[in-house]
């Protein structure tokens, strides 16, 4: 898994599956703060992997299932796992070793 460059897909339960929702570490964003994408249909919202924060107002956060943002939150360390092994350059918690 380390330094592949293709997208990581969370599994979700089915009902979020059936309404079309998508979590996501997306390949080719390693210039971006890491982040987990959740998708339905062509709408994406990002998270901070860093500060836990939604990276953009559009689509409104509040679209998103509060059963889905539970799920994506108790995942928190598959989403880390997943970006870091994606983006070794880039990882999750900076590496404070800069001498």
């Amino acid at each position: 898994m380390r330094g592949t460059s293709v997208a990581e897909e969370l599994e979700l339960p089915i009902g979020l599956k059936r309404a079309r929702w998508k979590v996501k570490i997306q390949d080719k964003e390693s210039r971006e703060p890491p982040h987990v994408s959740i998708l339905r249909g062509t709408d994406k919202w990002r998270i901070n992997l860093r500060t836990r924060e939604f990276m953009d107002r559009r689509p409104d956060p509040s679209e998103i299932p509060a059963e889905l943002l539970d799920h994506v939150r108790d995942h928190w360390e598959w989403a880390c796992e997943h970006w870091d092994a994606m983006y070794p350059d880039n990882p999750v918690v900076a590496n404070e070793r800069e001498e």
